[in-house]
């Protein structure tokens, strides 16, 4: 069944492939996923993607990171924004997520930034999820 809304078709993919302990999981492709794994790997949530090319729309293959003990670098990922409630920020409101210890992505008219990059820069948008 087609999913009405990737990116939380995604971060789901990603949230349930961390508590089943698999190394990696695959996402159907899109730019917009790309740019959200790359601020993933960035920020240190993930150890690494690959965009795969096929026939079709691609595929998305997230490597996953744990720590020592074995638990998920991710402790939660929530989609913020959704289709039917949009949710956005001025550059001003756009505040640090767990006082700096989580990160928001966020849509911007200069592309995908985490919340860190989006202060930096000035700029607001539509917040697409929170990880922390």
């Amino acid at each position: 069944m087609a999913s009405s809304d990737t990116v939380a078709d995604m971060l789901t993919r990603i949230r349930n492939a961390g508590k089943a302990k698999f190394t990696s999981v695959d996402i159907p492709g899109s730019n917009l996923k790309c740019e959200m794994a790359r601020i993933l790997k960035d920020e240190g949530y993930i150890r690494n993607y690959k965009f795969i090319k096929d026939n079709k729309q691609g595929i998305l293959r997230v490597y996953l990171k744990y720590t020592d003990e074995g638990l998920h670098a991710i402790y939660g990922i929530e989609r913020v924004s959704k289709p039917s409630r949009r949710t956005y920020a001025k550059s001003t409101e756009v505040k640090p997520m767990l006082n700096g210890l989580g990160v928001r992505i966020l849509s911007t008219s200069k592309g995908v930034m985490s919340d860190r990059q989006a202060r930096r820069e000035h700029m607001g948008g539509e917040i697409l999820c929170n990880v922390w």
